[in-house]
């Protein structure tokens, strides 16, 4: 039997098999610090095959670098042992939710969610801190102990994730801030489908660097936008105004977007105008893309260049509706008055004796209450100005920001992925755009239980920490839009908490072994951890998403769980007898995981192969 690999994924190793795939000669073996071989990269071989003149040495190239930059890149690869564990008491509609959230480190979650949603997640959006000198930021060195780093930082929250305040006065004040970023950025790309897209909120402290940064880790042809959103004004400079002022005050924040691929595409989105027109107006039909098939005859006119807005077939009935107009209402109504009552809005003219690239042929636009949106949302504040839900926290995203990105991404049966998640907005805003529109969008939300201040009105009112509050949130919210529309949606969550593995930790050399270390080696598992615990670091293990329907049997006295009916069936009894193997293995489970001290021998653990093997023969069975 196969034992289930309970670790993060190897990227390092899972790149090499990329690279050995279609490059085998730059592959080549090394000694790690045990004195193993394992498999590495030949950089400069590799070089050279990736380049049409003979590579000698390194070239200066333009390049994103910072102190910590190869460190990040490692963070990002490695993999840790941890598990997430479910928090039922916390959860609400466990049994039917599919929305997740997530307590923990985020680097960590990343890590852990990599196989279980793995090219899975349309929309990402993210609110990291800002890095302005007050902002506490990860520390992601997993090598130091907490000790050693309280020593180092004195800031600790309470499952023992290392925070620090990045100040103005670090000499790596924005590399820290990179180094940081950087791994949580690659393992999002992961996670995103070949049509996702990712929104980063940033200001003008890191804009620069996160931009170099997107750009790298997305590509550069993978840069949509960069949209301006309204910051709240504040009146700081006012009392300085008569001295004159070293800046002015700051107006507005950004939102970078990047996909995945090209094959993303945003929805057009429309906004109100602050003054509407009364009347149409005419616009040139030709534009300065060159596409020669979209070069035709209209009106005794072809473009040399450029091309037509419209099909050769939308441009004739548009022709033929003008014409109409000319001939039998032009004399008796306005254009605007005929497209309302004919319930056309499709017009083409030609100038007489038009010249220039388009000759003269222009296209109505009627009057319209709204416009295209362009990049400049500054119709819309970046933080909510009104609290909605009345909870203590400072300064939470605006809904209504949230809910415009997530339409332009046009996604309706999708998930969402926030795992800077703060005071849950992206929760909250999915939420209320699946009871506007009947959609069935899902959210995972990922929060650090950054401890809050205990002179903060939010420790006074009983939050201990900001996943408290992004949970209370979620369930007030829930609470209030279906009371306001009664509208059939879930509105539930399940809660997990990012936790050490569930095995244990039993690495020594036999000289350090002694009699009461023995039961350790025959059971592996963590006293403390449940059926459940186990349940779902297998399903992480396997991929398979958090939100699936599971369900405990009892079958012959022992908790038997099942996951999405079939796809996994589990049993962590300390003993399995055969009957209960073989009614299992009637289920024709495609994946099945037993404890692997289940088993009293070997001669048990190939009984239960052929078991598997006569009625069940494409099961694949697993041991922890």
């Amino acid at each position: 039997m196969e034992k289930v690999n309970l670790t993060s994924p190897d990227l390092v190793q899972k790149n090499i098999e990329a690279i050995a795939a279609a490059f085998p000669n730059v592959i080549t073996e090394v000694k790690d610090s045990q004195g193993n071989l394992q498999r590495a990269v030949d950089f400069d071989l590799l070089r050279q095959e990736l380049s049409a003149v003979l590579v000698e040495g390194d070239k200066e190239r333009y390049q994103l670098t910072w102190p910590g930059k190869r460190q990040a890149i490692l963070q990002a690869n490695a993999p840790i042992n941890k598990t997430l564990r479910p928090v039922k008491d916390d959860s609400v509609d466990w049994d039917t939710t599919q929305n997740v959230y997530i307590e923990g480190d985020n680097l960590e979650a990343l890590k852990l969610l990599q196989e279980s949603y793995l090219n899975k997640v349309k929309c990402i959006y993210i609110d990291p801190p800002y890095n302005t000198g007050k902002d506490f930021i990860y520390k992601d060195d997993f090598r130091q102990s907490t000790e050693e780093y309280l020593q180092d930082s004195g800031q600790v929250d309470e499952q023992g994730n290392r925070l620090f305040q990045n100040n103005e006065s670090n000499g790596r004040f924005h590399s820290d801030w990179l180094t940081m970023m950087y791994p949580r950025l690659k393992l999002a790309r992961n996670l995103l489908k070949d049509d996702g897209v990712l929104f980063i909120s940033v200001d003008d402290n890191e804009l620069d660097g996160l931009k170099k940064m997107c750009d790298e880790v997305f590509g550069s042809s993978n840069f949509r936008n960069t949209i301006l959103t309204r910051r709240r004004v504040k009146s700081l400079n006012s009392q300085f105004a008569s001295n004159g002022l070293y800046s002015l005050n700051v107006g507005f924040e950004y939102i970078l977007v990047y996909a995945k691929s090209s094959a993303f595409l945003m929805k057009a989105l429309r906004m109100k105008k602050d003054k509407v027109p009364t009347q149409g107006r005419w616009d040139v039909f030709w534009s300065n893309a060159d596409r020669p098939t979209m070069r035709y005859d209209i009106l005794g006119f072809t473009p040399e260049t450029g091309q037509w807005r419209n099909s050769k077939e939308k441009a004739d009935k548009a022709v033929a509706n003008y014409q109409k107009y000319e001939a039998e209402f032009e004399s008796k109504m306005t254009l605007e008055d005929y497209s309302e009552i004919a319930g056309v809005t499709e017009f083409i003219r030609r100038i007489p004796n038009g010249v220039g690239k388009n000759g003269g042929v222009q296209h109505w636009i009627a009057p319209s209450d709204t416009s295209l949106r362009t990049s400049n949302w500054t119709d819309i504040e970046v933080s909510q100005i009104g609290k909605e839900i009345d909870l203590p926290f400072d300064n939470p995203k605006s809904k209504a920001l949230i809910m415009e990105l997530v339409k332009l991404t046009d996604l309706n049966n999708d998930i969402i992925l926030d795992f800077f998640s703060g005071s849950a907005t992206t929760a909250h805003a999915v939420m209320q755009l699946n009871a506007e529109d009947g959609g069935n969008r899902q959210y995972i939300m990922v929060q650090l239980p950054e401890a809050t201040a205990e002179d903060s009105e939010a420790y006074k009112a009983g939050y201990k920490n900001i996943c408290e509050i992004g949970k209370e949130r979620i369930r007030r919210a829930a609470k209030k839009i279906q009371e306001e529309t009664n509208a059939d949606i879930d509105y539930g969550f399940r809660v997990f908490r990012v936790d050490t593995g569930n095995v244990k930790d039993v690495y020594h050399s036999p000289q350090e072994l002694h009699q009461d270390m023995f039961s350790d080696l025959t059971d592996n598992i963590k006293a403390d951890r449940s059926g459940e615990d186990l349940l779902i670091q297998v399903m992480l293990a396997c991929g398979l998403p958090l939100s699936l329907p599971m369900q405990t049997k009892e079958v012959m006295g022992q908790p038997v769980y099942y996951v999405a009916e079939n796809s996994l069936v589990a049993c962590f009894a300390e003993e399995v007898p055969e009957e209960l193997v073989r009614l299992i293995a009637k289920d024709k489970p495609l994946r099945v995981v037993f404890r692997d001290s289940s088993f009293a021998s070997d001669a048990a653990r190939i009984n239960v192969e052929e078991i598997f093997k006569a009625l069940s023969p494409s099961t694949e069975i697993k041991v922890l």
